[in-house]
């Protein structure tokens, strides 16, 4: 059984999409508490739900209006806002807070759930709220998820493992980040328009005793990848396609490029 990726469904520039589900898949978009992609538009404009991940309701007040420089900010924020605002709130100001609640968006404050990120209590509250939605049908996209603090990018990838048969897609304006699990084969459709060529796989959770791809610059053989020794990084995508087939969870990223 195969996972097939691609990149051009409708986002320039944009990150690898899975196509399998193309017609029918349902995208939700998870914006947190970084700098905002400048194709956040696109995002929000094909996301059937929309959530705020805490602070991540400030870069949407304060943000989403400069990406539109022609629109009046205050038609840009009545126009753009959140289904949902979720987390500890201990980032959202007090005035976006009120604004969004009069606007009709629900606020769901889980302050006293300290053992799990902004972002985990997002992508919860997705899978919570469609119970009759497949899985496979879902793609959860997280704009803001890569940059600024460590910390945070690493909690961030945790969420992919947590939730590792959802589709969840870290998103910056630079590269997008998304898990390959172990129990698939992998073929990625990589658009060149949009993204590449530069690419890494990083085993998560685990070393990988054997990773074989097909379709990259340095392309690897029944490979041991580990930390502390060999990882994929600076690799480069030499065509549209790329195979890969691993005995543990890898983390597949690719450069977006600027436009």
């Amino acid at each position: 059984m195969s996972v097939l990726f691609h990149s051009s469904e409708f986002l320039h520039p944009s990150s690898s999409f899975p196509a399998e589900h193309r017609r029918s898949s349902t995208y939700a978009l998870v914006l947190l508490n970084q700098r905002l992609p400048k194709f956040t538009p696109l995002l929000w404009k094909h996301a059937q739900l929309r959530l705020c991940a805490d602070g991540g309701a400030n870069r949407v007040f304060d943000e989403l209006p400069l990406l539109f420089p022609h629109l009046d900010a205050l038609d840009v924020r009545n126009s753009h806002k959140p289904d949902v605002i979720s987390g500890d709130m201990d980032s959202i100001r007090t005035e976006v807070l009120d604004f969004y609640a009069k606007q009709g968006t629900k606020i769901f404050d889980e302050s006293e759930d300290e053992d799990t990120t902004d972002l985990h209590k997002c992508v919860a509250y997705i899978l919570q709220s469609m119970p009759n939605l497949e899985e496979s049908n879902l793609c959860i996209l997280v704009a803001g998820a890569l940059g600024g603090r460590f910390d945070h990018e690493i909690g961030n990838i945790n969420v992919l493992c947590r939730f590792s048969t959802t589709r969840i897609i870290l998103l910056s304006d630079d590269c997008l980040v998304h898990l390959l699990p172990r129990t698939h084969h992998h073929e990625i459709h990589v658009d060149s328009s949009v993204e590449g060529p530069h690419c890494g796989l990083i085993p998560i959770g685990m070393p990988s005793g054997s990773t074989t791809t097909n379709g990259l610059q340095w392309d690897l053989t029944d490979i041991e990848m580990k930390f502390g020794g060999l990882i994929s990084s600076s690799n480069k995508v030499k065509g549209e396609k790329v195979r890969v087939q691993s005995d543990t969870d890898l983390l597949w990223t690719i450069s977006l490029k600027k436009q």
